[in-house]
């Protein structure tokens, strides 16, 4: 809350530049909460889950297998409080987020006629917590849930390898201080374009990508021997899952920027009336759905050719270790929406709006990306924990915890889709 006057003022006495970095440094704030507590909460309880348990170590560390799968066990009800908080935050305040901004869009456009944000309208007071609720608590909870899922699952499908159940945990460490580092590098001038708007937000999130790549390599090198080439083929499902996750997010940009052709083109249906908009806007999203699907099917089923289950639910932690920068450009929408109000409501200059409004269709955007990336971490995380679970209970017929049959079933459902 507090970001969304500062990025108002910001872009009031300082221009662009500033303001966006304002509100990057706002969404940082929720980004890095929610990673840094997340790891260190389920670390934490990792430990206390160890204590007074028979075990054996030596200079290598834990030796003992049964201590190690009773306490990764023990995981599976900090996953369960996760996913509860998820589902209360994210479907409450999504409900929340959509029903006060249709509201003050009904109010305030069609019944009084009045502009958007206006300070005579008091839903827009609603619509504004309604993006703090939603878009930022919401999507933290639920990228929360999919973080700390990601490293249960991996610890879990190890079951009992001291390496393999650490991994995880130096992969998501790793990622935050590459997130930091790449905190750092966004940046970009007063004037600037949509294009150059999005790049300045990019080259964080590829720095830390970059960053990444390099701390997993170390750290593989460090925790397996040098002849064992399972280091390796896990260091490419990690690759996989950083690579799956840069994709995504560039095929949702090209969808919902207004710098490409999709939105372009929903905005040219809107000459011949509102009908064409809903029919072109249905058959964007439904086309958008295909790319993204498909990358997810490449990451499954390769990371299953490499390293099996584990080797999935690897992928899945590299794609989320950036999580700490992707988030920040996730809750940076809201925040930038947000200052647009305030501008409004304040009455402040043209100019200030001009800034807010720039800074918000960005925002649109970024916030669609964080969307795309929560949908395709959440299915690589719900696949490990299915392969978590059917490994705990015994399981052994094929069903759609195997790779191969998701897979199929993604790519089928793809496919009518597109056919649509």
């Amino acid at each position: 809350t507090d970001a969304n006057v500062r990025t108002t003022q910001a872009a009031d006495k300082h221009g662009l530049s500033v303001a966006l970095r304002v509100a990057f440094t706002g969404g940082a704030v929720m980004g890095f909460t929610v990673v840094g507590l997340g790891l260190f909460g389920i670390s934490l309880f990792f430990y206390l889950m160890t204590i007074n348990r028979d075990t054996v170590t030596s200079d290598m560390g834990w030796t003992d297998t049964g201590t190690l799968i009773a306490a990764v066990d023990s995981l599976a009800s900090f996953g369960f409080g996760a996913s509860s908080i998820e589902l209360f935050a994210r479907v409450a305040g999504g409900i929340f987020t959509k029903a006060a901004d249709v509201g003050a869009d009904l109010v305030g456009k069609v019944e009084m006629d009045i502009p958007e944000d206006d300070p005579r309208n008091p839903a827009v007071i609603a619509d504004n917590v309604g993006d703090n609720v939603g878009d930022v608590a919401g999507m933290g909870a639920d990228l929360f849930e999919s973080f700390v899922g990601s490293i249960i699952a991996a610890a879990t499908l190890a079951n009992g390898d001291a390496t393999k159940v650490a991994l995880p945990f130096w992969i998501a460490g790793a990622g935050i201080v590459a997130s930091v580092l790449g905190f750092f590098a966004v940046g970009t001038k007063d004037g600037a374009s949509q294009r150059q708007l999005l790049f300045a937000l990019h080259k964080g999130v590829i720095l830390s990508s970059i960053l990444v790549l390099g701390f997993s390599a170390i750290i593989i090198s460090q925790l397996f021997d040098h002849a064992d080439k399972e280091g390796w083929k896990l260091f490419a499902c990690i690759t996989i899952g950083l690579i799956e996750g840069i994709l995504i997010g560039q095929i949702t940009e090209y969808y919902t920027s207004y710098s490409f052709w999709p939105t372009q083109s929903i905005t040219q249906a809107g000459i011949t009336g509102p009908a064409t908009v809903i029919i072109q806007g249905i058959g964007i999203g439904m086309v958008s759905c295909v790319d993204p699907v498909l990358v997810i099917v490449a990451t499954i089923l390769g990371c299953n050719a490499l390293s099996g289950q584990y080797g999935i639910s690897m992928s899945a932690v590299g794609m989320l270790s950036t999580l700490g920068i992707t988030l920040a450009t996730d809750a940076y929408g809201p925040i930038a929406d947000n200052a647009g109000g305030i501008a409004e409501m304040a009455e402040l200059e043209e100019r200030v709006r001009e800034t807010t409004d720039a800074l918000d269709a960005l925002g649109n955007t970024t916030a669609a990306t964080g969307k795309g990336f929560a949908i395709g971490s959440a299915v690589l995380t719900s696949l490990s924990l299915l392969a978590a679970f059917k490994d705990k209970a015994g399981i052994t017929t094929v069903d759609i915890g195997d790779p191969v049959v998701l897979s199929g079933v993604l790519f089928g459902g793809e496919r009518r889709i597109m056919c649509a």
